[in-house]
């Protein structure tokens, strides 16, 4: 018998038998290729062998190195044993055990003792023993644990291997933490116990024998016929199933089933199974291609369709559904192509099975091709309109809609010049149509002075050609104009003068700016004109200074004005406030065309302005108002204020509308609703959240308004847990109002997500 010590290198018959055993060690400890957990969950004392350095590294994919403290040749046994913190490496595994037995008769090679082997992708599988055939291909580890990189663990008290066949016996699996940062242990959120795990390796696939799923330590879900398959990619399979109860359908059941066609293709089945009324069917294809993405989402049930108000008309069930598609394709750096489609069988299904509250559904198609300076649109669209009392035949469709804009250098003065042509196409099938071409060019020239003020001359120029006929069929009679061909020309000049003081105040940089605009149009002809685009209409910060206050193309503002405003800035560390308060006066006394109370009816506007306040990532508050010039009354106040942490947080939203606008406008009617929700953590992974929708309008608002001036709307409350490998939550939500077949009730959803699983 001879003894050695040191490092060794072999080449020839021992490195093949000794790339052999590594070839078995890891695929027999890595056999699932995800994440898991072993029955002993926390780390082994015995670290794994480290990257070997320099010295150690072999000098070629045909060698193996190891290294021991001692190694032992029994000549008449014909066995050799290496001793004393073993370690072998070879074309990246690497392993490390208190001692490995080779015995060259049987051909059994045996590692014993804080077995540890790490493969090239950093994923670690510890054991007790490993043990092997003669073949070096098949074999036996016994206690065998496996440490991925991305976190997860999986043991077993056995594992073998027959060919490509690996079995483990009493396995478990879970990528949760096992300690916490302390680096004391703890119990997983959740793992997956089975009775035996079997890994194909040639179909690249693991299923699970007697499997279930286990919460905070209760064995609480079977998980009868689990398989996945192995490495990152996705597989077919079930998905985690959607539990809840609401009072149209009862209690419903929601079983996901996931097809994986191919790596760019997917489809998802589900069906939904209620118990008072019948099954839904929902089916998702995504496919991803070298040009683009796309989906198709449909919905499909048998039943009663319900008009928005009244009782079923009819006994008769017919089918009820929705098809979503949308998708993008690129064809080139500047050439795209953009398109959806939503429509549905009737005006409660989305509402019926909670899928959306959309009252319009818009589909659209858009060829675009955009570059640095150009931009050409051809797109077309048509409104699917679920509200009551509107009906379809006034809904427009709009094909072809041209847009294009060029935008060039001005060589004289140094400005720019932007040239646009546009054209839209409106169809009604029971209402008004309406035919728009236009040309225009706008000029824009930017000059700082030597005082520091900042000078913005803009001159616009534009040519209209309409058509529209059956205009009675529009309730509202400013919005028709003329039947028949109509055309006109619009015309502007405007100076924007900005004049900024930049200085230090507070322990920062405040910058005061006052600001005035003069703007300067001849009359034209708005009201032979229909108006498709511009009804919306309310003065606010965000058009004060536009040179047309006209939220579309169908209406632009003529006369003369010169509007005014003052606008302050405040930036130090963590906190930034800003806000701009504003006005405008017309200089000529010709009627408005503005309706009444849009801030902009009379020569002098009302006063509108935005606060904007920011506290590091804790606050964030912005106010917006628009009050009468005349007794300052507040006719426009809204509010979004977030307050809080990521975990932890609160936000309001306030809107009240008060303009007394004319009751046919159903653009611009008035309204008051506040929306408060928020979350509240707790017990590090626990949460509390909910929300509320309340509308506080009444009849002296909205005539037309249903609320009483306090109406809730709808709200929710839920407890939700989040840690690193479970999403797990219980959501209460009702809803006040009844639609249709969708009557007001109560909503409960249970969900829950494994991270990592795919489920």
């Amino acid at each position: 018998m001879r003894a050695l010590s040191g490092r060794c290198r072999f080449v020839g018959l021992s490195l093949t038998r000794l790339h052999l055993f590594l070839s078995a060690t890891l695929p027999l400890a890595l056999l699932s290729g995800g994440p898991a957990l072993a029955q002993n969950l926390q780390q082994p004392a015995s670290p794994p062998p480290p990257p070997p350095e320099a010295a150690q590294a072999p000098a070629h994919d045909e060698e193996i190195t190891f290294s021991a403290a001692n190694l032992e040749y029994d000549s008449d046994a014909d066995m050799v044993t290496a001793s004393g913190d073993v370690r072998m490496f070879r074309e990246g595994n690497r392993l490390r055990a208190d001692k490995v037995i080779w015995n060259r008769k049987t051909g059994e090679v045996r590692a014993e003792g804080n077995v540890a082997v790490v493969n090239p992708g950093g994923d670690t599988a510890y054991g007790d023993s490993v043990q092997l055939t003669d073949t070096l291909r098949d074999g036996v580890v016994q206690d065998l644990l496996v440490v991925l990189e991305e976190g997860g663990r999986m043991a077993a008290a056995k594992g073998t291997r027959s060919g490509d066949i690996f079995q483990l016996e009493r396995a478990a699996y879970s990528p949760c933490r096992v300690v916490d940062d302390n680096g004391c242990p703890k119990a997983p959120s959740w793992k997956i116990t089975a009775e035996r795990v079997v890994y194909d390796a040639g179909r690249k696939r693991v299923y699970y024998t007697g499997a279930r799923m286990e919460l905070f330590g209760l064995p609480l879900i079977p998980l009868p016929g689990l398989a996945h398959p192995t490495g990152s990619e996705a597989g077919s399979g079930l998905l985690v199933p959607d539990i809840r109860y609401d009072r149209e359908n009862g209690f419903e059941v929601a079983v996901p089933y996931y097809f994986r066609i191919a790596p760019d293709r997917d489809m998802t089945i589900t069906p939904h199974v209620f118990t008072d009324a019948l099954p839904l069917l929902q089916g998702q294809f995504r496919a991803l291609t070298d040009l683009g993405a796309f989906q198709i989402t449909g919905y499909g049930t048998y039943g009663r369709r319900q008009p928005l108000i009244g009782e079923t008309t009819s006994g008769e069930k017919d089918f009820r559904g929705y098809l979503d598609a949308s998708g993008k394709l690129q064809f080139d750096p500047y050439w795209s192509v953009t398109g959806s489609l939503r429509l549905t069988s009737d005006d409660t299904f989305l509402r019926r099975y909670d899928i959306s509250r959309d009252d319009r559904l818009r589909s659209v198609v858009n060829v675009e091709r955009i570059d640095s300076d150009s931009y050409l649109s051809l797109a077309g669209w048509a409104v699917q309109t679920l509200r009551m009392g509107v009906p379809q035949g006034l809904q427009p469709i709009a094909l072809p809609v041209f847009d294009y804009r060029q935008r060039t250098r001005e060589p004289l003065l140094g400005g720019t010049i932007e040239v646009q042509g546009n054209t839209l196409a409106l169809t009604r099938t029971s209402g008004q149509d309406t035919q728009r071409a236009f040309a225009g060019v706008r000029w824009d020239l930017r000059k700082l002075t030597p005082l520091g003020q900042e000078v913005t001359f803009t001159a616009y120029a534009r040519s209209d050609a309409y058509h529209t006929d059956e205009i009675l069929s529009t309730v509202t009679p400013a919005y028709r104009g003329d039947p028949g061909w109509n055309f006109r020309s619009i015309a502007s000049f405007a100076v924007d003068v900005r004049w900024p003081f930049v200085g230090e105040a507070f322990g920062g940089t405040q910058r005061l700016t006052p600001r005035v605009q003069i703007v300067a149009s001849p009359v034209t002809g708005n009201l032979d004109v229909p108006n498709e685009d511009a009804r919306a209409v309310d003065l606010e910060d965000s058009n004060l200074f536009a040179l047309n206050r006209f939220p579309g193309y169908d209406r632009y503002e003529d006369g003369t004005r010169i509007t005014y405003g003052l606008e302050w800035a405040l930036e130090r560390p963590g906190l930034s406030i800003s806000t701009i308060v504003g006005q405008s006066y017309r200089l000529t006394a010709k009627p408005s065309l503005f309706p009444d109370g849009t801030g902009l009816t009379n020569r002098t506007s009302d006063i509108v302005g935005r606060t904007t306040v920011k506290f590091e990532r804790f606050v964030s508050f912005t106010h917006r108002f628009r009050l009468d010039k005349d007794s300052l009354a507040v006719r426009r106040n809204e509010i979004d204020a977030t307050v809080g942490s990521d975990k932890t947080y609160a936000m309001i939203g306030y809107l009240r509308l008060n303009r007394d606008v004319d009751d046919t406008l159903e653009d611009l009617r008035d309204r008051e609703e506040i929306r408060l929700g928020g979350r509240v953590a707790f017990a590090r992974y626990w949460s509390v959240f909910g929300s509320a929708t309340i509308d506080l309008t009444n009849k002296q608002e909205d005539p037309l308004s249903l609320a009483d001036g306090y109406e809730p709307v709808r709200h929710r409350l839920g407890l939700a847990y989040e840690d690193e490998c479970l999403e797990l939550g219980v959501t209460w939500r009702r809803d006040y109002e009844s639609t249709g077949d969708v009557r007001r009730g109560n909503t409960y959803l249970f969900r829950v997500a494994f991270k990592q699983l795919g489920l």
